[in-house]
């Protein structure tokens, strides 16, 4: 579909040559929930069981990992300055940007088309599957979109950061759609039993939500989902 929504241009934008330290520091959150997302089966079982032994020691690890990262400027937001100060600029993607970029990406499908597939089998058969998608299926589609990054296939962990303007849309805009949807059906899952009318009620708000939310980030209407153009059009 042809692009009719709001759009920014990078010549307008104020460009910042140094990050601050509080905009470094609430870029790790971010980072930690990525990586802390990455054992599939055990944030099934933190959501199903509680938090767990499990659970805290990969978690200490996750922030030894991004701490040491993140001093060191090897996680995307918490470098000492903006690698990319222009959004159409051929520049090499740092290594540490692919990485991050690919588990994140994993992050944001390998969880929403989990539970897709698992509440459509709920509906369809009245069984929870859950728990065996997320033990067989999960790490062979974590391998699958980790080679994908691997091979730059991903939206912001090409080659080149040439296409950041356009490319860092797509990851918003799959970000506040996966987000929102997956926390009201996180709601909903605690509230509605476990039935194949509860099943499609949390199918249809879901899809609804992914949809909904997909949309408006289509159309720019959430932040840092507007295309980012070279300049200004000229016009005779």
């Amino acid at each position: 579909m042809r692009y009719s929504g709001r759009i920014e241009y990078a010549d307008a934008r104020k460009m910042r040559t140094r990050n601050k330290g509080y905009y470094r520091v609430l870029h790790w959150p971010i980072w930690i929930w990525v990586f802390f997302l990455a054992p599939g089966p055990l944030v099934f079982s933190l959501f199903a069981h509680g938090f767990s032994k499990a659970n805290g020691a990969w978690l200490a690890l996750v922030l030894i990992g991004t701490g040491i990262a993140g001093l060191r400027g090897q996680l995307p937001g918490c470098e000492p300055a903006p690698y990319i100060l222009r959004f159409d600029e051929d520049r090499p993607n740092p290594l540490y940007r692919k990485v991050c970029y690919t588990f994140a990406w994993n992050a944001v499908l390998n969880f929403a088309l989990l539970n897709l597939t698992g509440l459509m089998i709920a509906v369809i058969t009245g069984v929870w599957t859950m728990k065996q998608l997320y033990q067989y299926v999960y790490f062979p589609l974590a391998i699958f979109i980790l080679l994908l990054g691997a091979f730059g296939k991903l939206p912001r962990v090409g080659r080149s950061t040439k296409g950041e303007g356009i490319e860092r849309r797509y990851f918003y805009g799959s970000v506040w759609a996966v987000t929102t949807a997956q926390t009201v059906l996180l709601v909903l899952w605690k509230t509605l039993p476990l039935t194949r009318t509860g099943s499609l009620i949390k199918l249809v708000i879901y899809a609804g939500l992914l949809f909904l939310m997909g949309s408006f980030a289509y159309n720019g209407a959430l932040p840092r989902t507007r295309p980012i153009l070279p300049g200004e059009v000229m016009v005779d």
